[in-house]
């Protein structure tokens, strides 16, 4: 029976007994309904070791949590699970896993309880978590630009510093602002069975998790808002405001600095809380094409030109940063950054260079090194750790395996920590051979099981092994503040190996402080009407060509549906099309990529050709223009994720995962029928698609890229598909006369105005010169005409671009429609191939101007 059930059934006979106290009765339903915890792992629920037996009393602060659930007690927790899977949907709060092909992005995962840390172990935590970021800095400072007493007194072994890659000496010499080398560093902790939480790993290169707890609090506060208010669990803003001060205190452009967050972009594992972090802390998310440095000094690349950069909060690890001084493969980071990080012109954060003090090795030696450094004891303990560099250190635990996980010294020793219990007593051998034929790889860590919390899973009770992650942020004045919560992580069930890639999930935790609660908020001050002056959204160059190319693939996408469906109709009909026609259609097709190359001509063989066009629909060796389109429309809204609603980004990923085409096991069994059914689908999501970019995104710049890249595309494939239809003589006949009408998605129009007179004078009107017929090549241009002039920039730059746009004003409809004895347009085919020229060359004008800042007379570099 499921828990929630034995619930109901327990409620109910107190109350038949007159004794029902909601509050004592959920907590002794824990007590007595909580799975019990593998022995001798620590036991968060519970409070102590755990000796496998259920029953026992819960700690203090669980059992005040359970009496706070409220009136709905324990019955009201599969409500609130469903309540936050929901949120977490509503709020697209995602995590990409690289190891599962089949499922790249996957919803975060967040257990319903958090853990509750009580005051005394916090003081403990946090006194003990300060110490160990100052002593980093410390070694940082004296390792790059100090007298380097750690490795001349033989505090750290040189080759776990001089030999690891994370050691720049690229940067030996520089001191960063304030010698601050960390900013933010992060510390894995773990409770072993004697009560005592000790540092499991230490990361200071770009310590990522502080979106998602921000993320977590926000969720399960609100799920248990009772309980939060009433245990006093301590707030987090005040230290994401001293991040922000920090950084803007040491920053070389002082207090108004721009400062960025760097990204690897939009495949790294915690994208979505880099956008979050980003918002939050009201700074511009960057990747590293975003960026560029000149004359030492980095600038950010916007529609609105270069705009200086100081500060740049990174989340991309050091070797990546600097492709002409670090890692000359790196695509992500930007080129010279170092140099202008050495010309004191920038602040990065964390500090480049800190990467070797990841190493686990470097742990064991931490106690001797705060002492000499720092003149005191090590006040929070790591797990027992040897470097087996070191001649006979490893020689007792060979003889021990299975009571050690072994680690790489650094990342690219070829494998991965690994925890000898797991193993079987006959892989040990050839452990044992990789530690001795190259112990300086290779670290020992002792072993120690990892502490049990309590999550709400499958409507039961249970318990995950876990880790807290804390966090420590320097003042900039050689303070630390450590920031009172943190993000836990939980193991799957039944593992206890904590893992996010491997199906892992998280934990709020809520520090209990005996203190005053901190009501600090992140929120600004209050804007007064004269701060909205002139104020604008940032759009960098990478945003704004991605949005513009988002627009061209989306119109390049509907359009080749809707060809595809047309066409699919035409040959399944009964009308006998005509040779004019099906050469259009067979032009048509082909210029669109809905044929393979080698593809019968339609006129010989209409059969074979309508199966190449149903292959085409298949993604595959033979897919043609509309999959090749959807997945690169995929990949362009995947790149600005952050400017895109919920419901925009849930029609793109219906679209581009390709589900509403035809499938079969055999290419050849697909049936036109079939086709045009995932046809019909597919256009109803790419008009949602269009309707969310037309009536639901804020016209800004970047809107307006869109824009402008919808109605070029627009009128090269309208244009070129009207050049066709005339070229061939196929509009002369009804048959071609109605598909280039079908085509322009005029039909309806054209009836309503002109009946069944099918002329070639009124059809150039309506397809060519209607100012307001959102199809006709005429608005389509003056449209691309006023979009353009909102661009930004100097006026004579819009007026040379405009001037590129085909001008409609140019074109009268008596010369259109003139024509030689052989039907042959002269002035309208002049118009389509200036219009398509035009439209090529203002594409590469737009690139030039404004994504690639190509031509730097033209471009302002304002801020210094």
């Amino acid at each position: 029976m499921p828990q929630c059930h034995m619930v109901s059934l327990f409620q109910s006979q107190s109350q038949s007994q007159g004794s029902f106290d909601p509050g004592e009765d959920c907590a002794a339903l824990a007590r007595d309904l909580a799975s019990p915890v593998i022995p001798g792992h620590w036991d968060e629920l519970r409070g102590g070791v755990s000796d496998g037996g259920a029953g026992a009393a819960l700690a203090p602060l669980w059992d005040h949590f359970f009496r706070l659930l409220g009136s709905g007690g324990f019955d009201s927790l599969s409500a609130r699970q469903q309540q936050l899977l929901q949120q977490i949907h509503d709020d697209g709060v995602t995590y990409n896993v690289h190891a599962d092909a089949a499922q790249a992005v996957r919803a975060w995962s967040v257990d319903l309880f958090p853990l509750l840390v009580d005051s005394a172990s916090w003081k403990q935590i946090s006194t003990g978590i300060a110490q160990r970021a100052a002593l980093l800095n410390t070694i940082l400072a004296d390792l790059y630009t100090g007298p380097q007493r750690t490795l001349k007194e033989g505090l750290l072994p040189p080759a776990l510093v001089q030999g690891h890659p994370g050691y720049l000496r690229a940067l030996h010499g520089h001191a960063p602002p304030g010698n601050i080398w960390l900013h933010i560093a992060a510390f894995d902790l773990a409770r072993g069975p004697d009560g005592v939480w000790r540092v499991v790993n230490q990361r200071v290169q770009t310590p990522s998790g502080l979106g998602y707890l921000l993320e977590n609090r926000i969720l399960i506060s609100r799920l248990f808002p009772d309980a939060f208010s009433h245990l006093k669990v301590q707030r987090l803003a005040a230290s994401y405001r001293l991040l922000m001060d920090t950084l803007l205190r040491l920053s070389p452009g002082g207090v108004g600095s721009r400062v960025v967050l760097l990204t690897p972009g939009p495949y790294s594992e915690t994208y979505f809380e880099q956008v979050y972090l980003a918002r939050y802390l009201g700074i511009t998310l960057a990747e590293g094409s975003d960026l560029t440095v000149r004359e030492d000094r980095l600038y950010l690349k916007t529609l609105r030109g270069l705009e200086p950069v100081h500060v740049v909060l990174r989340r991309l690890d050091d070797s990546f940063c600097d492709p002409l001084e670090l890692r000359p493969d790196s695509m992500l980071g930007v080129a010279g950054l170092l140099q202008a990080v050495r010309a004191g012109n920038v602040l990065v954060a964390n500090a480049l260079g800190a990467g070797f003090l990841e190493s686990p090795a470097v742990q064991g030696f931490l106690p001797k090194l705060c002492k000499t450094l720092l003149g005191e004891p090590l006040q929070l303990p790591s797990l027992p750790t040897w470097w087996c560099g070191e001649p006979g250190v490893c020689d007792a635990p060979m003889d021990d395996l299975r009571a050690w996980v072994i680690k790489p010294v650094h990342a690219d020793c070829g494998f991965e920590p690994t925890v000898m219990a797991s193993l079987d007593y006959g892989q040990l051998p050839a452990w044992r051979e990789r530690v001795q034929s190259n112990p300086a790889l290779v670290t020992l860590q002792q072993y120690q099981p990892l502490p049990h919390v309590p999550v709400w899973s499958n409507e039961r009770l249970a318990a995950r092994a876990a880790m807290l992650r804390v966090y420590a942020l320097s003042d900039g004045r050689g303070g630390w503040r450590v920031l009172p919560g943190g993000l836990v992580r939980t193991a799957p069930r039944g593992g206890n190996t904590v893992s996010m890639q491997r199906g892992g999930s998280s934990q709020d935790a809520w520090i209990i402080t005996g203190d005053a609660v901190d009501s600090s908020t992140l929120l600004p001050e209050p804007m007064r009407p004269q701060d909205l002056i002139n104020h604008h959204r940032v759009v960098t160059s990478r945003a704004a060509e991605n949005l513009y190319w988002l627009g061209r693939y989306c119109e390049r996408a509907e359009f080749s549906a809707r060809l595809a469906r047309i066409t699919l109709r035409a040959l399944s009909g009964d009308d006998d099309l005509g040779p004019a026609v099906c050469d259009m259609l067979d032009q048509w097709c082909r210029s669109n990529g809905l044929v393979e190359k080698g593809a019968p001509d339609l006129r010989d063989n209409p059969q074979g050709f309508e199966h190449c066009v149903v292959r085409g629909l298949v993604p595959g060796q033979h897919a043609g223009g509309i999959v090749q389109n959807l997945q690169a429309l995929g990949h362009a809204a995947t790149q600005v994720r952050e400017r895109l609603g919920g419901d925009h980004r849930q029609w793109i990923a219906s679209a581009t995962a390709l589900e509403l085409l035809p499938t079969a096991s055999r290419r050849e069994e697909l049936q036109s029928a079939q086709a045009l059914r995932g046809l019909e689908q597919l256009t109803e999501v790419l008009s949602a698609i269009t309707g969310a970019q037309t009536d639901r995104m804020t016209r800004d710049d970047g809107w307006r890229l869109l824009s402008i890249g919808r109605h070029i595309e627009r009128l090269l494939l309208l244009g070129q598909a009207l050049a066709v239809a005339f070229r061939s003589g196929a509009v002369h006949s009804d048959s071609g006369f109605n598909l280039l009408l079908a085509l322009f998605d005029s039909t309806i129009t054209y009836r309503a105005l002109y009946q069944k007179r099918l002329e070639v004078p009124p059809l150039l009107d309506l397809l060519m010169l209607d100012r307001e017929n959102p199809r006709a090549l005429g608005w389509v241009a003056q449209t691309l005409r006023a979009r353009m002039a909102r661009l930004p920039g100097e006026a004579a730059d819009k007026e040379a671009l405009i001037a590129l746009a085909p001008d409609p004003d140019d074109w009268h409809l008596p010369e259109l429609c003139t024509h030689t004895q052989e039907l042959h347009y002269t002035w309208l085919d002049l118009a389509l191939t200036q219009g398509t020229d035009l439209a090529w060359r203002l594409s590469d004008e737009i690139s030039r101007r404004y994504f690639a800042h190509a031509s730097l007379p033209d471009r302002t570099l304002g801020g210094y």
